[in-house]
């Protein structure tokens, strides 16, 4: 399947807990995505996350679903580290 970022702004900071994403996962896959990780900037305001999805359309009908923007979806490969040693 293929992989894309999502880069979300946030005007408040993140404040993100066990219960919300779990709650996040059932929709996010719900849509047909599986939430990779995510990395979270120092002052929580910016999130990029991985997931696998079948189109940015599914990537956008989770985060309207979870009230979450998603301001850049960006279609990527992965470059292992290992197949260059």
């Amino acid at each position: 399947m293929p992989l894309y970022i999502i880069e979300r702004n946030f005007a408040e900071q993140l404040v993100l807990s066990q219960d919300a994403a779990a709650g996040a996962m059932a929709i996010i896959a719900d849509e047909g995505n599986t939430w990779l990780y995510s990395f979270l900037s120092a002052d929580k305001k910016k999130m990029y996350c991985l997931y696998e999805s079948p189109d940015p359309e599914a990537i956008r009908a989770a985060a309207q679903r979870l009230g979450f923007p998603a301001d850049v979806i960006l279609p990527v490969d992965k470059i292992d580290p290992a197949a260059f040693a």
